[in-house]
């Protein structure tokens, strides 16, 4: 089906940039980190240069009869309680915002590179790419300790925050839904967002990595126990995030929607806050700084393997040459390095929220599911491709899977899609700052730089292919999927040639992006 392989152009755009600015995360991290090493946390104290006076360490002891909150659609962790002639605001989140992000007054504000920050996603990007540099089978023994060590921690905080006072009121608020909001799209392209960037849907990740299994590899199998597991961390860490939230709102006296925004900057000022709380502070800040290093690497290791295999399965004959693959992954990586510098500026929080709301989510994303879902069921036919995971696994997966390929998943994300554009309103960061539309329209072309490429694609190869418009259609459509392709040595069997390679992974001309059409 060449004239889709437009959809595995798309993903490889999207996951490069994806790779992009996801790193920003680690490269705060490794910041938080550096600070913890002391023997009082520097975010537990309204002693430090960056502090103002408006920094208060005990909102207990303050008099709330005559505050206010100046706009209560704003949290506190951004406006704060009125109390005479200043706010009051927790310290944990003036390091946040005034000693690792430097924050500006808005995207246009741009201002100078936090050099602290830029050092530390240079050692990030140093360590993914010897991390990375020899292949997947590296990358796979560096993610069994990567994927482990953070289940205890988040043990750890989750047992002390349940012993904080308001937690319970935390967990209500975590497990209590306002089904009023579901009648905003916002919520709903949140939620799509959440599961397919949490398992990698219409990204060419699982696709890449898929493409180093044997041919018999248990791929249903695999999927079942990556959803449960997926969820089921992502429940149990929201319960030791909203937890501490819930004795956040207590200390000061407020509602829990209103003690921190919602956002990127979410577990960077919780979970710090849990820490303060626990004694030996600062080895509980490292261990937990350390566990978020593990965590985003590891996703970071997915989604740079994915741009990289695409690339080398464009190029074989180029890059799996000598130390041709070390070489260009040097390069990817030293690219993606002075791009990412623009986000830790000043106002690079504002330019990592426009890449994290346009480029590898929302629109995008279900774009592209919706693509993949028509190539698979409707034009590669559902039925054949049930018949081919049969002769890989052994046994027919569940009928419920098909539906979904064939119906339930294409209207859910084209009817997503379509709500959140009927709906659409402006990019706010913590609700109160709106993006200029100078801003939104480069969003929106980070987003259609990789939309573009599906139907672009299949009209370029529809105007190239030679004969009638039915002969083109059909030779276009066609899967180059034949017995020859059923190797044992490779998951990834909707290619068109293979050459072996020192990964024992085949690969083709098309590789993964023709996977990804179908």
């Amino acid at each position: 089906m060449g004239d889709l392989a437009g959809i595995g152009v798309a993903t490889t755009v999207i996951v490069f940039l994806l790779n992009i600015y996801y790193i920003i995360i680690l490269a705060w991290d490794v910041y938080y980190l550096a600070e913890s090493f002391t023997s009082v946390l520097p975010w537990s104290t309204c002693n430090n240069t960056w502090n103002s006076k408006m920094c208060t360490v005990s909102f207990a002891a303050q008099n709330y009869t005559n505050c206010s909150f100046s706009n209560e659609s704003a949290s506190v962790a951004e406006n704060y309680l009125e109390c005479g002639n200043y706010t009051k605001v927790d310290p944990v989140v003036e390091f946040w915002e005034r000693r690792i992000l430097q924050i500006s007054d808005g995207v246009d504000d741009v201002g100078g590179v936090v050099w602290q920050l830029a050092l530390s996603l240079l050692i990030v990007w140093l360590v993914v790419y010897f991390c990375i540099w020899k292949g997947v089978r590296w990358t796979g023994k560096v993610v069994w300790v990567t994927a482990t060590f953070p289940y205890l921690v988040i043990t750890i905080l989750l047992v002390r925050g349940l012993t904080l006072d308001g937690a319970q009121d935390g967990i209500i608020f975590y497990l209590k839904p306002d089904f009023a909001k579901l009648a905003t799209s916002q919520v709903w392209i949140d939620a799509g967002t959440q599961i397919f960037f949490s398992y990698a849907i219409a990204l060419g990740a699982m696709t890449a990595l898929g493409s180093y299994n044997k041919f018999n590899n248990d791929c249903y199998k695999d999927c079942i126990i990556i959803a449960v597991v997926n969820s089921a961390t992502s429940l149990y860490a929201g319960f030791a995030i909203f937890s501490v939230l819930g004795f956040m709102a207590q200390e000061q006296g407020v509602d829990i929607d209103k003690v921190v925004a919602s956002g990127p900057g979410l577990a960077f000022i919780a979970y710090p806050k849990a820490v303060t709380q626990m004694p030996i502070a600062p080895l509980w800040a490292c261990l937990f700084f350390i566990m978020i290093v593990f965590l985003g690497l590891d996703s970071q290791f997915v989604g740079v393997e994915a741009f990289v295999t695409a690339m080398l399965d464009l190029f074989p004959k180029f890059l799996r040459k000598g130390y041709n693959r070390e070489i260009f992954i040097a390069v990817y990586c030293f690219v993606s390095f002075l791009i990412g510098l623009v986000m830790v500026t000043n106002g690079g929080m504002y330019v990592f929220q426009l890449f994290d709301y346009y480029s590898a989510s929302g629109m995008a994303l279900l774009w592209v599911c919706f693509f993949e879902c028509v190539a698979v069921a409707w034009i590669y036919g559902g039925a054949r491709f049930y018949d081919d995971i049969e002769s890989m696994i052994g046994y027919r997966v569940n009928l419920w899977l098909r539906i979904c390929w064939t119906v339930l998943t294409p209207i859910m994300t084209v009817g997503i899609l379509l709500f959140s554009f009927i709906t659409f309103e402006p990019l706010k960061y913590n609700k109160t700052y709106v993006y200029p539309s100078g801003a939104q329209g480069a969003g929106m072309c980070m987003a259609f730089a990789s939309m573009i490429c599906i139907p672009m694609y299949a009209i370029i190869k529809l105007i190239i292919t030679p004969g009638s418009f039915r002969e083109r259609w059909n030779l276009a459509t066609a899967s180059a999927f034949t017995d020859q392709h059923l190797d044992n040595d490779r998951c990834l069997f909707f290619s068109t040639a293979f050459t072996p390679n020192n990964d024992s992974k085949a690969s083709s001309s098309d590789g993964l992006l023709v996977f990804d059409a179908l």
